[in-house]
């Protein structure tokens, strides 16, 4: 039996005998600190926690919180400040040099004949007959399927933009990974879920990026500016339909959400409040990348809005928002969620909301009353958070000191199968966050995030992009798994049956193909696709644990539970750990077994994150 199913079974087996006692244990060895969270009486008290009870543990929450945790270098530098300054350094980071971040780079799909690209198939293939022609291509001018080109095109769009998506996703994890900026990061994964939306109704990655380049501009700035920023995004206006919200005809979509989701919360506006906000929108759309209005399509007559009247436009509508003492409060009570904990007392909100308020909207007074304060390192508030996927992998990936995020597994599959699809959230309303994360079926997938980051499936080695997404092709995906190329499986199949093209080819008198278009658009945007390395995640445990002057097998375990859990374990699944590990290395001492511990080490890793007190912090 390989080292590898000696340690799955392992791991099964242990995993029968590490059910959660409640008996809580200190968290590792002299340098990660100990489980420390205040005293009960801290929950509900806005007041800075002092210098005198800051310590590692309480440095690691906050940053753990907001970011996506540390190693314990980065831990014991926070932990050498002041709370005060600790925070202000999160919270005030724009001085901060940030040199490993890059800006995306494109892999060529898009050009200046796919800036009016047609809302669907039909469009595309209707207006190519009439004009001779679309998005860039010609109708062939004799013989069969004269506007395949046009549906070739459209489909190639789709596929390429698709395709750059996941690749703009895997760029920004490496972002949140990389940033010397974390909470900027965090921030702009908030606004993400928050202001929501989908590359899969959007179609162009490119005004994704730009989306998240505004997240983490106005991450930790002026909310109003971003309420206008965000209303103005090419992304939403296209996902909210500001195209067909025109004067005589206005289109509610965004008037809805920006009150009911964005700003001020569900009961805080009537439908006649929603109905003239729309005709304030009227005439907003964009060109290419670019906010435009059309003045022929707005409607500049009076409205009447939350109590007000005038000739008010899109911008004067956020404004009348922002005067609402409602809209400080969900704003504020939403970060809060977010950060610390789902429970919030109407009390408590509205002291939030009057931080925000009284400072015009600025993000950071608010975030930094919320990091200092008792009732962030309170009780209460310790255990609270249940991480997101991407929060989950870039975390795990932080604390495993990796140097950036590997190829396999891949990213987006990881992320996807634990309930969240960086780019592509559900709805405008974003994710459901909190408890909707662990479902019993997902709680088993998280645990094989770890195993599949620690032991990385060889078959994962081969680009998943392509295959996944033409997985849905019935044969031609079932081929293209087994390794045919793209000619191959799209070629005569097995048993003397017609290969796809081959049957397609025998139809005639028709104007153009989607078949031979899916097909077509796959292997097109694929040749052009920049490829995402392969490579699995470098981290070498061994040298972790003898770098840290770990001597025996107690103090392995103990250490790794101090630098990946923030909740303390039984003290029986301690016991469980430390015997398996004595089992797989034969010894109690790490000096020898340091030659041949990496895998053994691994399988505790995977042990460790495969807990429930490894999902929440």
């Amino acid at each position: 039996m390989t080292i590898r199913k000696r340690g799955i079974a392992a791991l099964a087996g242990v995993a029968m005998a590490v059910a959660v006692t409640g008996a809580a244990m200190s968290a590792g060895p002299a340098g990660l600190g100990v489980f420390s969270p205040g005293p009960a009486n801290w929950k509900g008290d806005m007041s800075p926690i002092t210098a005198a009870d800051w310590n590692y543990d309480r440095a690691a929450h906050l940053l753990s919180r907001a970011g996506f945790g540390g190693t314990p270098e980065e831990i014991a530098r926070l932990a050498a400040m002041t709370p005060d300054r600790a925070v202000r350094s999160l919270v005030y980071y724009e001085t901060i040099p940030n040199p490993k971040l890059k800006p995306f780079e494109e892999s060529g799909f898009w050009d200046p004949s796919l800036t009016y690209f047609p809302d669907s198939r039909p469009a595309a293939t209707d207006k190519a007959l009439k004009d001779g022609g679309n998005i860039g291509v010609m109708n062939k001018p004799e013989g069969n399927r004269a506007v395949q080109p046009t549906s070739d095109r459209f489909f190639y769009w789709l596929r390429a933009t698709e395709l750059e998506t996941r690749r703009v996703g895997y760029w920004w994890a490496e972002r949140m990974l990389d940033t010397t900026h974390p909470l900027e990061e965090k921030m702009a994964l908030f606004w993400h879920g928050h202001f929501a939306t989908a590359e899969g109704k959007v179609r162009d990655y490119r005004k994704m990026v730009q989306q998240v380049d505004m997240f983490e501009r106005y991450a930790t700035g002026n909310f109003s500016q971003l309420a206008v920023a965000v209303a103005q995004n090419p992304a939403m206006l296209y996902y909210l339909d500001a195209g067909v919200n025109v004067k005589g005809a206005a289109n509610e979509n965004f008037a809805r959400e920006v009150m009911e989701l964005f700003t001020m919360g569900v009961g805080n506006y009537t439908e006649r409040d929603v109905r003239e906000a729309a005709r304030a929108f009227t005439g907003w759309n964009f060109d290419n990348l670019d906010f435009v209005v059309d003045k022929d399509k707005h409607d500049d007559g009076v409205k009447n809005f939350l109590g007000r009247t005038g000739n008010f436009n899109g911008v004067d509508v956020l404004k009348i928002i922002m005067e609402q003492p409602v809209t400080a409060n969900y704003i504020a009570g939403k970060t809060y969620r977010f950060f610390v904990r789902d429970e919030l007392s109407p009390e408590y909100q509205a002291q939030l909301g009057k931080i925000l308020r009284d400072s015009n909207y600025e993000m950071k007074p608010l975030l930094q009353a919320m990091f200092l304060s008792k009732d962030f390192y309170s009780a209460a508030s310790y255990g609270s958070h249940i991480k997101g996927p991407v929060e989950h992998v870039v975390t795990l990936l932080k604390q495993l000191g990796a140097e950036d995020v590997p190829g396999i597994p891949d990213f987006n599959n990881i992320t996807v199968a634990l309930g969240q699809y960086l780019l592509n959230p559900p709805s405008v309303a974003g994710w459901a966050q909190g408890k909707s994360w662990v479902t019993p079926a997902l709680i088993l997938e998280r645990g094989n995030v770890a195993r599949d980051f620690l032991f990385p499936d060889i078959v994962s080695f081969r680009d998943p992009n392509f295959l996944n997404a033409a997985g849905g092709d019935g044969q031609i995906g079932a081929r293209l798994r087994q390794g045919q190329d793209f000619t191959q499986a799209t070629a005569l199949a097995d048993q003397g049956m017609m290969g796809a093209f081959d049957m397609v080819a025998k139809e005639r008198d028709e104007l153009f193909n989607t078949r031979v278009s899916g097909y077509y658009a796959w292997e097109l945007a694929y040749r052009k696709l920049i490829p995402t390395p392969r490579g699995a995640v470098r981290v070498d445990l061994s040298k972790m644990v003898v770098d840290a002057g770990v001597k025996t097998t107690d103090e392995a375990v103990d250490y790794m539970l101090g630098r990946f859990l923030r909740i303390p374990i039984s003290k029986t699944t301690r016991g469980s750990m430390v015997a398996f590990l004595n089992t797989e290395l034969g010894t109690t001492s790490i000096d020898r077994a340091k030659t041949y511990m990496e895998s053994p080490l691994r399988m505790l890793t995977h042990m460790i994150m495969s807990t429930p007190e490894y999902q929440i912090n």
